[in-house]
């Protein structure tokens, strides 16, 4: 079984620490990773708003750097996937499969020449916006105003169909959202959101967003942060298998992965405290009577699919 996790802040976090990918006190390590078998761990250069008004592309660049920095210092156990045959030799050679992406498309300053660039530098997702408005469209936080894709964000997402490149709809708000399904040629994700049905939180997607991911082909990672999962401070794995369900009774098992957030988030489910936990979720699964071909499917297939389909 092939585990892909669409979204982590390791990378901002050991550069916050000083400490490395091998081995740290993070939710994530390459020592964890390794330990549990066949994984494809998405990567995300975060560009935090205290950045953005500045240096938004400096940032990211400092944090991709950090990326191959660690890959460089690790190549014996992981290597930078730029595509879906990356990963399967990846997979084959006994090496973590490392995807980057950008969290937050301020990294781009209204330059499609600099997401041209980024793609070069191995950039294979972008996450399009934060919690705040940017060149390309409004964030959750910013819905108010009723805003979604700018002119801008429409030749984005021109441009990243054209590229090759996974289009993320975390964080974006309503409008945006529907904006892009609208605009895309390709299947998107959202990497880390989870259902609002279950959980009223504005980073969560509506039952008729979850519908449109289906029909988009798309894939939504469900994201381990208690208050995205029942809006308190505590969670527990039975809250997690909750949002599975759900998503999976309304969209069938093929548009539902796992997006855990980690390292970035202030909080986890009791008895997940890491990466080295996340088969918890799978074996809860199977205690239910889920199948091994729909554990997969949630595992890492789904995932997989639009990787293949996209890059």
């Amino acid at each position: 079984m092939i585990i892909v996790d669409a979204h982590c802040d390791t990378i901002t976090k050991i550069m916050e620490d000083g400490t490395g990918l091998r081995k740290n006190n993070c939710h994530i390590d390459i020592e964890r990773l390794k330990s549990i078998g066949n994984y494809v761990q998405f990567f995300a250069a975060f560009i935090d708003p205290s950045y953005c008004q500045a240096y938004p592309l400096k940032r990211a660049l400092q944090i991709i750097d950090e990326f191959y920095s660690q890959i460089e210092a690790n190549k014996d156990d992981i290597m930078t996937c730029r595509n879906y045959n990356d990963i399967e030799e990846a997979v084959k050679s006994g090496k973590i499969a490392a995807v980057l992406s950008i969290e937050g498309g301020e990294a781009l300053q209204g330059d499609l020449g600099v997401l041209r660039m980024l793609y070069k530098l191995g950039v294979r997702s972008i996450c399009l916006t934060w919690n705040y408005r940017n060149e390309i469209a409004d964030g959750v936080k910013d819905e108010s105003s009723g805003g979604g894709l700018t002119p801008f964000g429409r030749k984005v997402i021109k441009e990243m169909n054209e590229l090759g490149m996974i289009i993320d709809l975390s964080h974006i708000s309503k409008t945006g959202f529907w904006d892009v399904l609208e605009c895309t040629s390709a299947p998107v994700i959202v990497s880390h959101s989870n259902a609002q049905k279950l959980c009223p939180h504005r980073r969560n997607l509506t039952d008729k967003q979850i519908l449109a991911i289906k029909d988009n082909g798309g894939v939504i990672g469900v994201n381990l942060y208690p208050e995205f999962l029942n809006n308190s401070k505590e969670a527990t794995l039975k809250d997690v298998i909750n949002h599975i369900e759900y998503i999976s009774s309304l969209v069938g098992p093929e548009h539902i992965g796992l997006g855990a957030d980690f390292d970035g988030i202030e909080s986890v489910p009791t008895g997940i405290n890491g990466v080295q936990d996340i088969e918890k979720i799978f074996n809860e699964l199977a205690k239910l009577n889920y199948s091994n071909e729909n554990i997969e499917k949630f595992a890492g297939k789904n995932f997989l699919r639009v990787i293949q389909n996209v890059l």
